[in-house]
């Protein structure tokens, strides 16, 4: 099942992270860092929004929609996540900007981007 939409560009993110955590030892490390429950609520351009949650308290689970409990919410434009997942913005400078709302536990928040880079292309090795 895809977690992707194409009105959101970035979601196909929570397809490469699921993927990502199907392996035991990435899922193992993963649930030991992120220690929390992850929403992302996304904003398209053209105004709409959606959420797709990361369970990193226990199962590893990567789905669409908000779960009955989190830790924390971060919402954001589609595009900023792009930027967010790739590593071209900081997540201190989005929230610093006020394009990055939190919702919770702000120091799980902090966790989120160690999360994201399993999403990130290997870099090239010249």
């Amino acid at each position: 099942m895809t977690l992707s939409n194409p009105a959101f560009p970035s979601s196909t993110t929570f397809d490469l992270i699921s993927t990502a955590l199907q392996d035991g030892n990435t899922k193992a490390d993963a649930i030991k860092r992120g220690n929390g429950i992850f929403v992302f609520t996304l904003k398209n351009s053209a105004g709409e929004t959606e959420s797709w949650y990361i369970d990193l308290k226990s199962t590893g689970e990567v789905g669409k929609g908000v779960p009955e409990k989190s830790d924390v919410t971060l919402s954001l434009s589609d595009e900023d996540f792009a930027k967010l997942v790739a590593g071209k913005v900081q997540a201190q400078r989005l929230f610093m900007g006020g394009k990055l709302k939190v919702k919770g536990d702000v120091m799980k928040a902090t966790k989120a981007e160690v999360v994201l880079k399993s999403a990130r292309p290997p870099a090239a090795k010249l």
